[in-house]
């Protein structure tokens, strides 16, 4: 199928071009050639993107068919248990109606550290929706575990390492930790086998601790630092310096504000979060969009057009914050084949109702998703036309 969506706007990923033509054939963006094409299909008053990058989720059955109705063509999951793993992985190789998928595999915690919390609170007909069984899974207790931790995870096919940093105070609880030492050694065996240390630390300690360890990037915003608190400040200004990325996940943060009533620290964080992403970003600190979606809140694929919502809300500019979802994860996490509109990538594409580069809400008005080139039909009626 060669298809060309024609007088249209696209932001690449990068940059905005006022009306172009863009040219399908099979699965890849290609330069005009002159050659037929099978459909065109009406770009006016319309916006071409890049297919967006959720950089942090929680995928299981459904989550990726869900994803991608939304324009989330690639998922990068942050914790998945190895049967459910196995199956996502499966069905995104198999199938371009799902988006595409990268994991960590499982994560590295201390005995009886987060998420096991969160495992053993949901009851058998909650996990059994899942889809997958909450049973014990591998921790690290002492540095010697450290590498034969990371090793495991590569031969199971782990596309980076992410690293628990987090005591449950955040929330009231107190839960076990992975000590400095331990987490250090975690990043010396990640980088070791080539691949990239992420830290889940939520809060201004728990980011320092995994900044000295060297990680690469942070998988949230740290949430406990309000407006008056000048720690938020200084921390951005050395994770700039140390060049390390942060996922914003701003969306998790105001779906837990959603119990305020219940939890005054959730409440706050929420409001601590987008400050803290409004700091990094003046630090110069870069920042991914991601939303730490799960099969309850927030939602698979809606819940990017909310976080670019909340980033712009937290002082990115409207392209910035569309960058954050598209190529600058595609970049990070060396996705070099996807995240934008340009000949030779994959047609991985978002074509959306209006200009989401002054209107960022026009993000969620999806048109028409391709993966791998395939369109999922969305409007084919109003969208395109058999060329004569």
């Amino acid at each position: 199928m060669r298809t060309v969506i024609r007088d249209v706007r696209v932001f690449d990923g990068q940059r905005t071009v006022e009306r172009a033509d863009v040219f399908v054939d099979g699965d890849r963006i290609v330069e005009p050639d002159g050659r037929p094409v099978d459909l065109r299909i009406d770009g006016a008053g319309r916006t071409l993107l890049p297919g967006l990058i959720d950089a942090h989720t929680h995928t299981f059955d459904g989550s990726l068919a869900q994803a991608l109705a939304a324009g989330v063509t690639t998922e990068l999951d942050m914790f998945c248990l190895p049967d459910n793993l196995a199956r996502q992985r499966r069905l995104a190789a198999d199938r371009d109606d799902v988006a595409d998928l990268r994991s960590c595999g499982l994560l590295a915690t201390a005995p009886g550290g987060h998420p096991s919390q969160l495992m053993t609170g949901l009851d058998p007909q909650a996990l059994a929706a899942l889809g997958d069984a909450a049973g014990p899974f591998p921790t690290v207790a002492r540095v010697a575990d450290a590498a034969p931790f990371v090793a495991a995870r590569v031969a199971e096919g782990a596309d980076y390492i992410k690293i628990v940093v987090d005591d449950g105070a955040m929330h009231g609880e107190n839960l076990p930790v992975l000590s400095p030492d331990v987490v250090s050694a975690l990043v010396e065996a990640a980088h070791a086998a080539g691949l990239t240390a992420i830290a889940h630390a939520i809060t201004t300690r728990e980011v320092t601790i995994a900044l000295d360890a060297g990680v690469d990037g942070l998988a949230h915003v740290y949430a406990d630092a309000g407006s008056d608190d000048p720690t938020g400040w200084r921390l951005a200004e050395r994770i700039a310096g140390d060049g390390v990325f942060v996922v914003t996940t701003l969306a998790y943060f105001d779906a837990i504000s959603q119990g305020a009533a219940l939890d005054h620290a959730a409440a706050g964080s929420a409001a601590n979060a987008v400050h803290a992403a409004g700091v990094l970003h003046r630090a110069g600190v870069t920042l991914l969009a991601g939303t730490d979606a799960t099969p309850f809140a927030p939602q698979h694929g809606t819940a990017m057009h909310h976080e670019l919502a909340l980033l712009v809300k937290a002082g990115l500019t409207n392209a910035e914050a569309l960058a954050a979802a598209t190529s600058v994860p595609a970049r990070h996490f060396g996705l070099t084949d996807r995240g934008r509109v340009a000949p030779g990538l994959r047609a991985d594409l978002l074509l959306v109702d209006g200009d989401p580069t002054t209107d960022i809400t026009a993000v969620g008005a999806v048109v028409d998703v391709w993966r791998r080139g395939v369109r999922q039909n969305r409007q084919p009626a109003a969208a395109g036309f058999p060329e004569k």
